[in-house]
């Protein structure tokens, strides 16, 4: 390690110090340069933006670059964890299912969109596995939903927060849709409201209200985005933030104000959204989808009828039960997941985010109960928020291999490996024991 990167501190980066935390980034890995690159290419998009950037096939280069760095990078270490076999199984689930598929030929030339994700989660748990690299990843994180959150709530408010059919838009890529642009901005703000609230009292007030404007403007994206499925996450998502107090008369009496206003906000023709759902025929053709996805289920349990088959196989079974020209996916994960790839591949699928919850809140209480506060602590107070905006806004979009979950995962087995690995040991008796390292999270006991 350089000398420069010994003069860094941890509290540096929780101060904010920009220049403090380029230099640590000047210091580090090819193979951390190279995934951050990743991260900044596929989510910031600047070669869709300036089209005159578009000459190379950046996200490409910058993941081939981190799995050639991370055999010169002497820190990266296999991390194990039981989501590794949890996506190793699911893969294997979607080759089986693809050799087998209706249509075998649809789903090779669909591949790309799994083994894409499969070879990124791996690249990201195992190269940010330092408390700063985390720190950096995350804020690429946020500075590239920032950037969208930020010029969206602004273009919203200059057309005077009317109603387009189109919503709020995303630059070409996986943000476009505003269907898919909501479901970023759901799991954007529970993670930059954990991380403004960590900072109010470590960074200046300057910075504390530059990082507030995150979730905020977040949340107006959400709203102006048009999508039904989008603003009905983000309400239960608060739902269940507030589950303990909601029925408190003060804090009831909050909420009912706080939905009031957005309703009233809320565009008339987004309201006649609202008050037709189920009845227009964009809502009948979802339920035939998902009515008869089960039917796929059920019908091809094992490995369902191929990957990515849904579409073919729904135009030549149910050919009149389409009400558009063409069909389309089920708009809801969970059914695309069963119908395409059978109870194998839904088990795996439902595993991953039924064990992220489990870990996620076992990890807080743990930090709880040693009454350690650290960033980690913040972070996986709001893991579960951010993930349940996936879960609620996957039942009217199909985007199981978008990078929500998969990124998702990859933060969380970073962070749950860092806490793990440098505040906690194996004793001779098999019980878990702090470590006496100089890990902001080494005050974490086990219980």
């Amino acid at each position: 390690m350089s000398k420069k990167k010994k003069t860094v501190t941890i509290d540096d980066f929780y101060q904010l110090r920009l220049m403090k935390m380029w230099r640590y980034f000047r210091g580090e890995s090819f193979a951390f340069w190279m995934i951050c690159g990743y991260f900044f290419f596929e989510y910031v998009r600047p070669q869709s933006i300036y089209p005159w950037l578009d000459f190379l096939p950046w996200t490409q280069l910058t993941v081939l670059g981190a799995l050639v760095g991370c055999f010169t990078d002497k820190t990266v270490r296999w991390v194990s964890t039981p989501i590794n076999i949890m996506i190793i199984l699911f893969f294997l689930i979607i080759l089986s299912s693809s050799f087998l598929a209706y249509w075998p030929s649809l789903s090779y030339e669909q591949l790309e969109f799994s083994y894409t994700w499969f070879i990124i989660y791996f690249l990201i748990i195992n190269i940010v596995n330092t408390e700063k690299r985390f720190f950096i990843f995350l804020c690429i994180f946020f500075l590239a939903s920032f950037k969208l959150s930020l010029s969206l709530s602004l273009k919203w408010a200059a057309r005077g927060f009317s109603f387009t059919d189109w919503g709020l838009m995303g630059p070409k890529g996986f943000f476009q849709n505003s269907g898919e642009l909501a479901i970023q901005m759901l799991v954007f703000w529970p993670l930059a409201w954990a991380f403004a609230h960590f900072l109010k009292e470590k960074a200046s007030k300057k910075w504390y209200s530059i990082v507030l404007l995150m979730p905020v403007t977040a949340v107006m994206v959400v709203i102006g985005a048009s999508s039904r499925g989008g603003q009905v996450a983000l309400f239960l998502q608060l739902l269940v933030l507030n589950a303990k107090a909601v029925f408190r008369p003060r804090v009831l009496i909050s909420c009912i104000l706080a939905m009031s206003v957005l309703w009233t906000i809320l565009p008339d023709e987004q309201k006649e959204r609202f008050e037709n759902a189920g009845t227009d025929r964009t809502s009948i053709q979802r339920f035939l989808y998902w009515e008869h996805g089960i039917d796929m289920l059920n019908d091809h349990p094992f490995l369902g009828v191929g990957y990515f088959n849904f579409i073919p196989y729904y135009e030549r079974v149910y050919r009149e039960d389409m009400l558009y020209e063409y069909a389309e996916l089920p708009h809801n994960i969970f059914i695309q997941v069963g119908a395409e790839l059978g109870y194998l591949g839904l088990s795996v699928y439902l595993l991953m985010f039924a064990y992220s919850i489990w870990k996620t809140n076992a990890t807080r209480k743990r930090l709880k109960e040693a009454n350690d506060k650290s960033f980690f602590y913040f972070v996986f107070s709001y893991f579960n928020i951010s993930l349940f905006g996936i879960i609620f806004a996957g039942q009217f979009v199909s985007v199981v291999y978008y990078p929500f979950l998969w990124i998702h995962l990859a933060l969380f087995v970073c962070a749950n490996n860092i806490v793990y690995r440098d505040s906690v040991k194996t004793s001779p008796k098999g019980e878990r024991e702090p470590s006496r390292g100089q890990n902001s999270v080494a005050s974490i006991r086990s219980v």
